[in-house]
């Protein structure tokens, strides 16, 4: 226990039991298992990874060093030079039988991303669930979205103009430890079905949740080479793989982000950053506060937390706010806290000592700065070395680190505001801006207070998965949340290169027909304002 001032919780957060016959970590992480996706590193040194759960070592890995990065873009570059001259509709049917696969062997995954991230069983499915939407996504419209594009040329019927989007080689890939399936082989989906090939480094902690996707993929047709894999640790790593990248994809911390962003711009190459956040979700007055209330415990709690579109600020209108709090702490008492391979958990363990220590001060220096824990509050050693009770603070200060700080774990704290312009104005109040969202029993009412958010995302009546999980539209942070989108258009052709190839045809772009260089100046005054009138873009 930490010693945090909390309520009495005595028999709230019961642990959700294993049911007889639990599968455990050797059940799963077998000896063959981790030979065979050993393989899929680029690693001659040895490293290992370990469960939140107990703390324990799952496995013994390689572990890469610069020179083995080098060799691992190498592999790539020869590899997608001949992927790229597939087909896009090959390229993209390789997505879709990885969908397939993917649902047919979900349990499999779904054991992994618990073991490696002491999620629940429910949370570690969303993670299911996105990269299916986007293997299908991607799979279907890929081809559409990459296909030559013609355009009105500078003078019509003589300009003839085709925009051509090319593979930028290799992509380098930065993927994190809190959601190791969806922000790992989710991001490269994309990238492969443009023609891409990809060297990825997956957080070591979380690395055989990547491994077999990886394997997983190339059983659905995708080339071996075109997927490389290194691990190490990302202050070795990280660069390395930024030095040799045609293109970067990031996901991380924004301090580790503006790093990245730095390495890349010094080769001018192109990158895509998703970064920190802070999240708000406002409860207006005319919001439902019993499907409010329901709907926090998921927007604050999926994952411990540990989500970067999380919630974390909850802004309540003060006529609503008592009924609303009562049941918010009702519902995040009871949840329940569970380390087994089954359904059955509301919220599983923090990932790593790190955050442990993290969420403890913010709640600690919050409680000594005088705000209130409302549910919550207290470590649970009892359940495993980094379970942490769902937390709600009240009367949180902006002097508080928890107020300005990105916790990254189940802590959320609740301020109260009198008007839709307090809420707004409060909730730009922070230089994160990936996700927000908006409570209210008015539909047109909660589109207009979304639209004055200054958020990548806005979800009315929802935490965060409408709008994650809507892959035809663009995800991703303004401000200090990143550059770049995922998903939709952009989400694949940041992994394209432009090219505008015109052709002239009949007339030179110059004077001809006879016509000296005044007359030509002329023809063209006059043939501009006839395009302008007949409404040529």
């Amino acid at each position: 226990m930490t010693d945090t001032q909390a309520p009495d919780t005595a028999g709230t957060n019961p642990l959700a039991p294993a049911p007889e016959g639990a599968r455990t970590a050797a059940d799963v992480v077998t000896p063959e298992l981790v030979a065979r996706l050993a393989k899929g590193v680029v690693g001659s040194g040895r490293t290992a990874n370990h469960t939140p759960f107990t703390g324990e070592k799952l496995a013994d890995l390689p572990e890469s060093t610069p020179e083995d990065v080098a060799r691992a873009f190498e592999a790539a570059r020869t590899a997608q030079a001949v992927w790229a001259k597939v087909p896009v509709r090959q390229r993209a049917a390789v997505l879709l039988r990885f969908h397939d696969l993917l649902l047919e062997r979900q349990a499999e995954v779904l054991d992994l991303v618990q073991l490696e991230t002491g999620k629940a069983r429910l949370h570690a499915h969303e993670e299911v669930q996105a990269v299916a939407v986007a293997a299908r996504h991607y799979g279907r419209r890929a081809a559409a979205y990459l296909r030559p594009k013609r355009h009105t040329g500078a003078i019509p019927a003589l300009t003839k103009v085709t925009e051509l989007r090319h593979p930028r080689g290799v992509v380098g890939q930065i993927a994190p430890w809190n959601y190791p399936l969806e922000l790992s082989v989710g991001d490269a989906l994309p990238a492969f079905a443009a023609g891409n090939a990809v060297v990825m480094k997956p957080d070591t902690e979380t690395c055989l949740t990547a491994l077999w996707a990886r394997d997983l993929l190339i059983e659905a047709g995708l080339p071996d080479g075109v997927f490389q894999v290194v691990l190490g640790e990302g202050p070795v790593v990280g660069p390395e793989l930024v030095r040799h990248a045609d293109y970067v994809s990031f996901t991380g911390s924004t301090r580790t982000g503006r790093e990245v962003a730095v390495g890349a711009a010094s080769r001018l190459v192109g990158v895509s950053l998703e970064l920190g956040g802070k999240n708000a979700m406002l409860v207006l007055d005319d919001a439902d506060v019993e499907k409010a209330a329901a709907g926090a415990v998921r927007a604050c709690f999926s994952s411990a937390g540990q989500l970067c579109i999380s919630i974390e600020r909850l802004y309540v209108h003060e006529s609503v706010a008592d009924a609303f709090l009562e049941r918010f702490a009702a519902r995040t008492r009871a949840m329940r806290l569970g380390n087994s391979l089954a359904y059955g958990a509301d919220m599983g363990s923090l990932v790593g000592e790190r955050q442990l220590e993290t969420v403890e001060r913010h709640v600690r220096e919050a409680v000594a700065q005088g705000a209130k824990v409302i549910a919550g509050g207290a470590a649970r050693p009892d359940i495993g070395p980094y379970f942490f009770e769902p937390t709600i603070l009240d009367g949180v200060e902006p002097s508080m680190s928890v107020c300005e700080e990105e916790t990254f774990g189940p802590v959320v704290s609740v301020y109260r505001f009198k008007s839709d312009d307090e809420a707004v104005e409060r909730a730009n109040a922070t230089p994160y801006g990936l996700n927000a969202s908006v409570w209210t029993a008015n539909a047109r009412r909660g589109r207009e207070v979304a639209a004055r958010l200054r958020t990548g995302t806005v979800n009315v009546n929802e935490g965060y998965a409408p709008a994650y999980g809507s892959v035809q539209s663009p995800m991703g942070g303004m401000k200090d949340s990143g550059l770049g989108r995922r998903h939709g258009s952009e989400g694949i052709l940041k992994y394209t290169e432009a090219q505008t190839v015109a052709q002239q045809r009949l007339l030179p772009m110059a004077p001809s027909l006879g016509m000296d260089d005044e007359s030509y100046a002329r023809f063209m005054t006059t043939s501009l304002k006839l395009m302008k009138a007949f409404r040529f873009r």
